[in-house]
């Protein structure tokens, strides 16, 4: 098993370019997979599928993630097939577990603020993590493009930032001027490190910073505010993406700032804006509530 799962993670990271985060999330689903059937991909089936599901769920894993394992195991025997390794797709029909349908998280335009407005002082950490979170809600980028951005990607002049989304799609977004003036600051820190690395952001070592890095950079500014719940560079995209849509913005605008593929991805944030608009009524309109 473990020569084929190889032959996928190749794929992925040279021929779909997904993100290294990706990556270890599909080798971590089909090892544990491996782990279980103890055999090779030509001889499972079906109910082997079925029966590693059950037993994720009998293990005490959340629903969420039994689910995105079973999606790992569809792409990877997908793979397989395509390539001629096995006859069928075993995990094709297999069914997702249920799950409650959970509403992406976001700051309020105040707390958004807050936390962009956190990082003080001067010096080459505080320009580039004011950047990074300004850049962050500004143009609704993921962390992985974020991080993949190099300096030839910002164009300051015009405001705009070239991206390589999943599968290495390219797209073209604005970059809002504050994010525009906190980039400025940024570069002028940046230069003085003299780094021939083409990246745009660096960490200490004067390397391309990882997305990781940026993840804790988030939650270091989130815990100072006491920002409470789980928060990381993906809750700024949701900020950004439900803040356009109480503004009015068109929803296949939003989708393609996101660079969403399909606008089922989008309409999430019908949801989400429906329930901000209910919970302003309940606490504005004067029959919202029952009075004694």
């Amino acid at each position: 098993m473990k020569d084929y799962i190889d032959k996928f993670i190749r794929y992925l990271e040279i021929e779909r370019g997904v993100s290294a985060h990706t990556v270890r999330a599909y080798k971590k689903d089909l090892q544990e997979f491996s782990e279980y059937a103890k055999t090779t991909p030509d001889k499972i089936d079906m109910i082997d599928v079925r029966g590693f599901i059950a037993d994720q769920i009998k293990k005490g894993l959340n629903k969420i993630t039994v689910s995105r394992r079973l999606s790992s195991l569809r792409s990877f025997f997908k793979f397989l097939y395509r390539e001629g390794y096995i006859r069928s797709n075993p995990a094709k029909l297999v069914s997702n577990p249920k799950v409650a349908r959970l509403l992406p998280k976001f700051l309020s335009v105040d707390d958004v603020f807050s936390l962009i407005e956190k990082p003080e002082g001067i010096g080459f950490i505080p320009a580039r993590d004011r950047a990074i979170l300004e850049l962050l809600y500004s143009s609704g980028l993921r962390v992985a493009e974020l991080v993949g951005l190099n300096i030839d990607d910002i164009n300051i002049k015009e405001s705009l930032t070239k991206v390589r989304g999943k599968g290495k799609k390219e797209r073209i977004v604005p970059v809002g001027s504050k994010a525009i003036d906190a980039l400025k600051s940024y570069m002028v820190e940046r230069i003085l490190l003299k780094s021939k690395d083409r990246a745009l952001f660096l960490n200490r070592l004067r390397t391309r910073l990882t997305d990781r890095g940026v993840r804790r950079i988030v939650i270091k500014y989130a815990r100072l505010l006491s920002i409470h719940g789980k928060i990381g560079p993906h809750t700024l995209r949701h900020s950004f993406a439900s803040h356009l849509l109480q503004g009015g913005a068109d929803l296949r605008v939003i989708q393609e700032l996101l660079g969403h593929s399909s606008l089922s991805t989008t309409q999430k944030y019908t949801h989400l804006d429906i329930t901000h608009l209910m919970d302003i009524y309940d606490r504005a309109h004067p029959l919202a509530k029952e009075t004694e």
